[in-house]
């Protein structure tokens, strides 16, 4: 519970107008990253937010509602992760629009700040910043707990009256402390009295003229005007012009003047301290979080643990996945007959069994294997092993002209590429920020396990090299091939940009924890809902309109095309299921899909693909999870009822010498294309969005579509010819 005195020292505004109490409320959570703040949003809306040990993990504003009280409720906006309010980064641009606006309809009623009170000296920049601004705050002071470990102790009581704001201990993990802060969050609050810094008088004639001129209530904001004008969204052409002028007119130097107020605050801080904190023991052995780092950071055995980590993911996509993957598998199987056996035969039963459910299997069997990617990325984020990675990789990085920050991007697009590539907004760098959105796509992302899986599964015996399954080794190496094929594309682009200039990679260790279960579960039930939701309207979709297009065509010509097979089937007396297979065959390869496949077909025949593969190849490109039905629904629709699974299905076509068509030469030469292929559309709308020019995406398009067909190319004449 918060200290009485701490709540009684909140600089209060009366009881409250009885029109202010009857709107909800808005509330900014700022803090530095891995202060506890997300997880404090999480405590306070209970939206579940995904929460990151690594800098960069929110990079929008994200809201929420908040009961405080029976009586009193509020909008709650997370802002991204910051150490001041000089931002360095896009993502940090989003706290400057929002608090520099006071006339924005978004402009928060008072902030709470969290703060780690282990660390009080480093936090304490940002908040006074935020005071200077004239905004009423809370200081949340969270890891109590682990600050009294280490020793050291907080007068409460003095520390609010020093700061001039309610200060509220607490755990934003564990939710000790947040009902003391709803209360404390539901009265009105006035601005802190205290100031922390000055901008000395060589200034004061510019930061007076800003303030008459935009009606500010600050000097402090003024002093921002002044340093940031040209990237404040919210001012127009105008204003900034107006504000260059001023800085120019006055000489004013804007970097001088940040040094001597980070001296400055970093001065008054330590006063503040010196009358609040005390320690009583200092550490005498080394922390045992130093020595684990010691090991997975190390330069040799770092990268080994990271790869047998690497493969134990793997291994587990394939081995622990497969008993319920063969569950549904099953399943779907056993309803399609009783559908079949049950209906009486006509188009809607073929629509059901061929269309629909043909796609919805190609949806569900991969449930499994999202799951556990996205569970041991899960587990990796929470206890704090994906900060060091993000190290580990950065030397890695940079010979190929990308930051250590360009790691979260990238292993965030071993998940998606459309958040990964909106997590690139961390980079300060322009250049490393553009090298790194070019390249992120070539991550093989979640989307393309089905693909991966279905092709690995059909081709490759199960079988154990060692404790190593070896579809899974070969599952690894195509992801690996998409990571060093997105590092050797880095280089080639660093070089065609000249990019020389330098950049920095300054994180933060987050403390190890052990995962919290239920955010691990629930961020397992959120992407498996996005993926059954999202990517299974697609693809539900677009298996009906593809049975559609494959089960009817122009004019007589399928009729015409049954009928010669009729006839022929009559000369050479094949059997009912003979001819019926053969005639499924002619009605599909006369159909408007069957005439687009093969109107492709000249072009994608020196990759080994035949105009049933062209079909897949556009129609994926909406989403890559729609390869598998696509498939599922082309073959459905020329095979036996009886093969009800996808491996099934393309197991038994044949070619035209009657050998079986999916060899490993044209499987592996699908698989090279699926690495190196765009992505999908949204990967594609995503790029322009945050490069604001179609020259960006329309470059990746053509780069990753010729790099996967020269690939493609590549092992079919070399394997299959």
């Amino acid at each position: 519970m918060a200290d009485a005195r701490t709540i009684a020292a909140a600089p209060a505004a009366g009881p409250g107008a009885p029109e202010a109490l009857a709107r909800p409320m808005r509330i900014a959570l700022i803090g530095n990253p891995n202060s506890g703040k997300t997880s404090l949003f999480n405590q306070l809306t209970g939206l579940n937010q995904k929460v990151g040990n690594f800098p960069g993990v929110t990079v929008d504003r994200k809201s929420g509602w908040a009961q405080l009280t029976p009586a009193r409720r509020a909008e709650i906006v997370d802002l991204p992760g910051t150490y001041s309010l000089y931002p360095k980064s896009l993502d940090e641009r989003v706290i400057t629009d929002l608090l520099y606006d006071p006339s924005s309809t978004s402009y928060p009623d008072f902030v709470v700040v969290t703060v780690d009170a282990s660390n009080l000296r480093r936090s304490l920049l940002l908040f006074s910043q935020l005071a200077d601004l004239g905004l009423p705050a809370i200081l949340a002071l969270n890891m109590t707990d682990v600050a009294e470990r280490h020793g050291v102790h907080i007068d409460l009581g003095a520390l609010a009256a020093e700061l001039g704001v309610p200060v509220v201990p607490m755990n934003a993990r564990s939710g000790s402390g947040v009902a003391a802060l709803k209360i404390v969050m539901a009265e009105r609050l006035a601005a802190p009295p205290v100031r922390f810094w000055q901008p000395d008088s060589a200034v004061q004639p510019l930061v007076h003229r800003l303030r008459a001129h935009f009606q500010l209530h600050s000097d402090y904001l003024a002093l921002h005007y002044a340093q940031q004008a040209e990237y404040l969204a919210f001012l127009s052409a105008e204003d900034r012009a107006y504000v260059q002028g001023l800085v120019q007119e006055y000489a004013f130097d804007g970097t001088a003047q940040q040094a001597s107020e980070t001296i400055g605050r970093y001065a008054r801080i330590n006063e503040i301290l010196l009358e609040t904190v005390t320690v009583t023991r200092t550490e005498q052995r080394e922390p045992v979080s130093n020595r684990i780092d010691r090991v997975l950071t190390h330069r040799v055995f770092g990268y080994l643990i990271f790869l047998a980590v690497l493969f134990l993911l793997f291994q587990a996509i394939f081995a622990w996945a497969q008993y319920p993957m063969d569950l549904i598998d099953q399943g779907i199987g056993a309803l399609s007959g009783w559908l079949q056996s049950t209906l009486p035969p006509g188009p809607l039963t073929r629509l059901l069994t061929e269309g629909v459910l043909a796609g919805l299997g190609g949806v569900l069997i991969f449930i499994p294997q999202i799951a556990l990617l996205f569970a041991f990325l899960a587990v990796l984020e929470e206890t704090g092993y994906m900060a060091r990675v993000t190290f580990l990789m950065d030397k890695l990085m940079r010979p190929f002209g990308l930051s250590g920050k360009s790691v979260v991007p990238l292993i965030s697009g071993l998940a998606c590429a459309v958040p990964a590539i909106m997590g690139a907004r961390t980079i300060e760098s322009w250049k490393d920020r553009m090298i790194t959105i070019f390249v992120t796509p070539l991550m093989s992302c979640s989307a393309r396990i089905p693909v991966f899986t279905v092709l690995v599964a059909l081709v490759v015996p199960d079988e154990s090299v060692g404790f190593f399954n070896l579809r899974g080794v070969v599952l690894m190496g195509l992801y690996l091939l998409g990571l060093f094929s997105a590092l050797g594309s880095a280089w080639l682009l660093k070089v065609l940009l000249k990019a020389r200039e330098r950049s920095y990679f300054i994180m933060e260790f987050p403390v190890y924890k052990w995962p919290r279960w239920k955010n691990v579960a629930l961020t397992i039930y959120q992407k498996v809902q996005a993926f059954v939701w999202q990517a299974g309207q697609v693809i539900v979709a677009i298996s009906v309109l593809l049975w559609g297009l494959a089960s009817y065509g122009p004019g007589q010509r399928q009729d015409v095309a049954e009928a010669q097979v009729r006839r022929e089937a009559a000369i050479h007396r094949w059997t009912p299921a003979e001819l019926g297979r053969q005639v499924a065959s002619a009605r599909l390869e006369t159909s408007y899909a069957g005439s687009f496949g093969h109107a492709l077909e000249p072009a994608i025949r020196p990759l080994g693909f035949d105009w049933k593969i062209g079909i897949a190849l556009l129609t994926s490109f909406a989403a890559r999870e729609v390869f598998v039905g696509t498939m599922s629904t082309i073959y459905s629709v020329g095979q036996d009822a009886d093969m009800s699974t996808v491996q099934e299905k393309l197991r038994a076509e044949k070619d035209l010498n009657g050998q079986p068509f999916f060899t490993p030469a044209r499987a592996f030469s699908l698989l090279v294309f699926y690495v190196f292929a765009m992505q999908c559309m949204s990967t594609l709308a995503v790029t322009y969005r945050e490069t604001k020019s179609w020259r960006w995406p329309a470059a990746q398009l053509v780069y990753m579509t010729g790099l996967a067909y020269a690939a493609s190319v590549f092992v079919w004449q070399i394997w299959g010819s």
